[in-house]
């Protein structure tokens, strides 16, 4: 699936999509503000857009999620089958289901609209909605295949030290589909906690959380500040704040921390995998997925020199391969994998930090 390597001086050609006339003005005026991008056309509803799509062929779709005839789920999943593009969804829909939906059928990424439907404040956004548009001209649309990744894994089992081991996850553009797919795949019983920072505003995590409880035989769910860590269970930092471990009597603990962003993001998987590589050493594992930036870089660049094992995913299988790509450049990368071999992979090194066999 690898990331585009398009010259970003080639203009980027985008289609909008959304109901209401004023916001088609409003969304065309800000994209048309930034050099380098041209709206080419706009639609009504899902039938449309999916019309302008195949006659256009634009770099980037635009759109709304709450459309008439065909609403903005439905045209992104035929677009996802039919003609894969990249698409950035712009949304005054409150039900954070809806967007994460549309993140798990393939759309590249998401902007609220800050005052619902009707949202003439959007130039509020207007440089998050550029920078997202960007990203997603660059980014490969191609969806994930689920029936691709079904790679056998070993059964459930148990860690003979008792040693728990701590994986720590980071993902952001394109996360929320591939750490699906990963939780899909692993086993329940594992020896281990899951930590995951998915880039992703706060209001959405908790929700984001329930969906992938929902499909894992893992147990998963959002953080919450000065829980007691426990084997078996997948924890995701809510968006807005710092995810950190720290050691008490008891265990170790979760710990929210509202200090400034690092690699201009919070939560950062920087900050949550230094703390691992601090509290667990050996036993930890930290894996970078899919993403623009940089962020779990030095983080796992700590949990190597710990001890501990570090995997990223390839290119090839990446939707955007920045934040990988940024870890594999810095040399603290072990294992470097497509897809289909991170879950199985997982399961390997958590056997391995639990004293059960050797690494592969």
């Amino acid at each position: 699936m690898g990331a585009r390597g398009d010259d970003m001086a080639v203009t980027i050609n985008v289609l909008v999509a959304d109901d209401s006339a004023l916001m088609q003005r409003i969304i065309t005026k800000l994209l048309e503000s930034e050099p380098g991008i041209r709206v080419v056309g706009t639609a009504d509803d899902g039938r449309q857009a999916i019309e302008c799509v195949g006659r256009l062929s634009p770099h980037v779709v635009v759109m709304d999620i709450d459309m008439p005839n065909m609403d903005g789920l439905a045209a992104l999943q035929h677009i996802m089958q039919q003609r894969p593009t990249p698409v950035v969804m712009v949304s005054g829909v409150s039900d954070a289901s809806a967007t994460l939906r549309a993140l798990e059928l393939g759309a590249i990424d998401f902007v609220a609209k800050p005052s619902g439907p009707i949202s003439i404040d959007l130039y509020e956004v207007r440089d998050e909605l550029i920078a997202k548009v960007k990203l997603a001209s660059l980014a490969d649309p191609a969806p994930i295949e689920a029936e691709s990744i079904r790679a056998p894994l070993p059964p459930a089992f148990q860690s003979p030290s008792g040693r728990l081991c701590l994986v720590a996850i980071a993902a952001s553009t394109g996360g929320p589909q591939t750490l699906g797919h990963i939780f899909r795949q692993l086993p329940s019983g594992l020896p281990t906690a899951i930590l995951v920072v998915q880039h992703m505003p706060a209001g959405f995590t908790a929700t984001f959380a329930e969906r992938l409880d929902r499909h894992s035989p893992v147990n998963v769910r959002e953080a919450r500040d000065g829980e007691t860590i426990r084997s078996g269970v997948a924890y995701v930092a809510p968006g807005g704040v710092h995810m950190a471990v720290v050691k008490e009597g008891r265990g170790p603990v979760l710990r929210m921390e509202e200090t400034p962003p690092v690699n201009a993001v919070r939560p950062s998987a920087d900050v949550l995998m230094s703390s691992v590589a601090l509290v667990a050493g050996r036993s930890s594992v930290g894996i970078v997925l899919t993403g623009m930036g940089k962020d779990g870089s030095d983080g796992l660049a700590q949990i190597k020199r710990a001890g501990g094992a570090t995997i990223a995913q390839d290119e090839e299988s990446s939707i955007v391969f920045g934040m990988p790509g940024s870890a594999i450049g810095q040399g603290v990368v072990d294992r470097v994998l497509p897809l289909l071999e991170i879950p199985a992979a997982l399961v390997d090194a958590v056997r391995h930090c639990a004293g059960e066999v050797k690494p592969q």
